[in-house]
């Protein structure tokens, strides 16, 4: 998917959101249980009632990985079933990868040509060989870690280095690498504070903001920073929207939360 078909997808829906599925057989509603593939059984029925209020989907591989090769399974059936049902959607696979280059490369080619995701998370901290494999697929698009939402984000992201924030040396770093243009990052929701520094260092990009709702993260502040001319944000929320409720109806529910989210998100719009 290309950022333009992106942009164009945010401005039909009016909506910015994406919705994280990460999920927890502990969490998810007891009656799924009994299906053979409660994992993929639970994500369709969060996707098939909430497509038409978010742009994007973000499995946490964690999450499936956890249970061996069942959560696999259940991540294949998951982006396939996206892939083939609402093609229009943003997929993003939040797998924090980041290594040599050859390891790197196998990781891209493992997301984005066999499980066929738009885009994966990156950690940055081996530098430019570890990313740039990334970066070639034409069309898909890398996520970094920029500016995290989690306590320890602290303990080297915003240390200084030479009178300049680690954080900053890393976004600044990453605009030289070869097809930059096919960078994104994450910044966190509860770090806006940040977010009028950072966009003077990438005006143009994509945000992948994390840490609205369940972590406290407040979406007209992450949006008085953050927003460009393209809208540049993409806001996930996963347990404030899957887990809105345990019972029966439990799809219902996770729409009306990502509707109250999308309508937040409209009328931000509506004041640029």
């Amino acid at each position: 998917m290309t950022t333009n078909q992106l942009v164009q997808q945010i401005k039909e829906k009016k909506s910015f959101l994406c919705i994280g599925l990460d999920v927890d057989l502990n969490k998810i509603p007891k009656h799924l249980l009994n299906e053979d593939d409660p994992i993929f059984a639970f994500n369709k029925a969060i996707i098939d009632a909430t497509h038409h209020l978010c742009v994007a989907y973000k499995p946490n591989t964690a999450f499936y990985e956890a249970y061996g090769i069942k959560g696999w399974q259940a991540l294949e059936k998951t982006i396939n079933y996206l892939n083939e049902k609402y093609p229009e959607i943003f997929t993003i696979a939040d797998a924090k990868r980041g290594d040599i280059g050859n390891t790197s490369t196998m990781y891209a080619k493992a997301f984005f040509e066999d499980l066929a995701f738009d885009s994966v998370t990156v950690a940055p901290y081996m530098g430019k060989d570890s990313i740039e494999p990334f970066l070639a697929f034409e069309n898909k698009h890398t996520i970094m870690l920029a500016l995290t939402s989690n306590e320890g984000a602290f303990d080297f992201q915003t240390k200084e280095i030479e009178g300049k924030e680690v954080y900053k040396h890393v976004l600044e770093t990453s605009k030289s690498w070869k097809n930059s243009e096919n960078l994104m990052y994450v910044v966190g929701a509860t770090k806006a504070e940040y977010l009028g520094d950072i966009r003077n260092i990438i005006p143009d990009s994509f945000l992948l903001v994390p840490g609205v709702g369940a972590q406290g993260g407040n979406l007209k502040d992450v949006c008085k920073y953050g927003l460009n001319d393209n809208i540049g944000l993409l806001i996930n929320s996963s347990r404030g929207i899957i887990y809105a409720s345990s019972n029966e109806n439990f799809a219902h529910e996770a729409a009306s939360k990502a509707r109250e989210l999308q309508q937040e998100m409209q009328n931000i719009l509506s004041l640029t």
